[in-house]
């Protein structure tokens, strides 16, 4: 059945996406209201929601990686369904005037949300069997996701311009998440899949291609460093909202700032998807140019445009950046995982991407919060850096892949 009239967005591709699209459409107001939550209605220094942030991702690392691996095991959609609706906890996170439980609910169900995601990518890799239309399906996938995410900006912006209280919100995000859950229940049941054959060796004799003799793909482990820096550079979006809002003096102006972001890498997602390479070597050209170099870009306009008094536009511009990039590299990140890691592998892949960012993005929340305290240009300036260091390291890389995209094209 294909209900979107395009040979790979099938039912299947459609539950995943919109699953996706009402998770941020709950989670994502949470998120962009949770730095004014903690920082200007519990009067709580921007270190600590950069520490809240860290806990966040630094926990969800261990949580990604728990699920691929599990996912490989007793089904993907099992895992899927268990951490999708678990997420609803960051929606109770507003109805405590504690911060460390406010903290404690956020935490919660942001791991829970680690939880599935790879196994969600697993699903979705399962509905595309075909390599060529996968890029696509992952800018389709992204561009809902973030659309979604857009949309939450849009309604947060709305409720906090006519003075509704941030609690009253939050809670009516656990509505979305719900429906979130229940379209993924519309995913066809799958069975951990075993690990294929190996294909005929070219060679005289025809004997079977060990893993010695065709070793894994040289794009993997640079992949997994570069995910790793980038998200040293992966601060949370509640900072770009805390940077425009103080920049400007107005809490709309950081929101508009969050639906930017959304709305920009929906928008790149959804439109390049399918754009930006058929094979692994040129998809990392892009991921580096695009996606790693356009955020040290974004980040560094941040930086300039709040250090040097340069206005709105200066910062809104740099957000966009930010945006475009991000839609580049939610779609190309794994895209290249699904082609290194399959079969019985393909969680652990997944899971062990999801970890890598994690990882790195535990460092960058809490490198943000002690660097924002000096200045915002030098946590700005950071997050350039490191994610120019991610891009050489994919740049670097590609000569090699070629090499082996172009073997594996003949076996």
């Amino acid at each position: 059945m294909n209900p979107g009239g395009v040979p790979w967005r099938t039912k299947d591709v459609w539950a995943i996406s919109l699953s996706a699209f009402f998770a941020d459409l709950g989670y994502q107001a949470v998120l962009a209201g949770f730095p004014l939550l903690l920082v200007l209605t519990l009067h709580q220094p921007v270190w600590e929601y950069g520490l809240a942030s860290a806990v966040s991702y630094g926990g969800g690392a261990v949580f990604s990686y728990v699920g691929g691996r599990v996912g490989d095991r007793v089904g993907h959609r099992s895992v899927a369904l268990v951490g999708n609706s678990l997420i609803p906890l960051l929606s109770l996170c507003a109805l405590v005037a504690s911060p460390a439980w406010a903290i404690g609910m956020l935490t919660g169900g942001w791991w829970a949300r680690n939880f599935r995601s790879p196994s969600r990518r697993v699903m979705l890799v399962d509905a595309v069997p075909d390599e060529q239309h996968r890029s696509s399906a992952f800018g389709f996938l992204h561009a809902l996701d973030v659309g979604g995410g857009a949309l939450a900006g849009v309604y947060i912006l709305i409720a906090v311009s006519q003075h509704v209280e941030l609690r009253w919100i939050f809670l009516a995000t656990a509505v979305p998440l719900v429906v979130s859950t229940l379209s993924l229940t519309r995913v066809a049941p799958g069975q951990p899949k075993a690990r294929p054959d190996p294909k005929p060796s070219p060679v005289p004799g025809n004997a079977p291609v060990t893993a010695a003799a065709h070793p894994r793909p040289p794009g993997t482990r640079p992949l997994l460093v570069a995910a790793v820096l980038y998200g040293f550079t992966f601060y949370s979006v509640g900072f770009p909202v805390l940077t425009v809002a103080q920049g400007s003096g107005r809490l709309v102006d950081g929101l508009g700032a969050f639906l930017l972001l959304q709305t920009v890498s929906a928008a790149t997602g959804y439109v390049l998807g399918g754009r930006l390479g058929s094979g692994p070597a040129d998809q990392f050209t892009r991921l580096g140019l695009l996606g790693y170099l356009g955020a040290a870009a974004g980040a560094a306009l941040l930086a300039a445009g709040y250090g040097a008094h340069l206005g709105l536009g200066v910062l809104y511009l740099g957000v966009a950046v930010i945006g475009f990039s991000l839609g580049i590299v939610e779609t190309l990140e794994p895209t290249a995982m699904s082609v290194f890691r399959t079969g019985a592998g393909a969680g652990r892949g997944m899971g062990s991407l999801s970890a890598a960012r994690s990882v790195g993005t535990f460092v960058a929340n809490l490198a943000m919060g002690l660097l924002y305290t000096l200045g915002a240009a030098y946590a700005y300036g950071y997050a350039a850096a490191l994610a120019a260091a991610a891009a050489v390291v994919v740049l670097v890389s590609v000569p090699a892949l070629r090499i082996w995209q172009e073997e594996r094209s003949h076996l």
